[in-house]
């Protein structure tokens, strides 16, 4: 099936995809700060850039794009049509990327991955959150 966007289209449509800032990241970071929490942004220094980063606790949370990163919900589960074997390959790219990042700060930091899915219920992730830095 062909693309129903021509190639310029589709070029302005995955030009305006940010990694960050993104309206779920937003979110993570107005309840923590609602919870009292201060923290630094995309720590370069540290393997997998976090997307946030609580120094005082030693903890890390990734706010992670559910198609990016292949979550098991709807969104993650979702597969291009055109140009499938790239996208595969750049998604499980992500996916492994992931795991070695996580696996190299295990070693001394407490980390949480919170999915795009989770952040539409601001209640449920408040309580995720306050549970993780509790």
């Amino acid at each position: 099936m062909a693309d129903v966007l021509t190639p310029k289209q589709r070029s302005f449509n995955m030009s305006r995809i940010r990694g960050k800032n993104t309206c779920p990241e937003i979110t993570v970071r107005r309840l923590l700060h609602s919870l009292g929490h201060r923290f630094r942004l995309h720590v370069r220094g540290l393997p997998g850039c976090p997307d946030i980063v609580l120094p005082k606790r030693r903890a890390i949370i990734f706010v992670h794009g559910c198609f990016w990163h292949m979550h098991r919900c709807r969104f993650g589960k979702v597969t291009p049509k055109t140009n499938a074997a790239f996208w595969q390959r750049k998604r499980r790219g992500n996916v492994q990327r992931d795991k070695k990042s996580r696996r190299r700060l295990r070693k001394e930091w407490s980390i949480l991955t919170v999915w795009e899915c989770e952040a539409r219920d601001e209640k449920r992730l408040c309580l995720k959150l306050s549970r993780f830095l509790s």
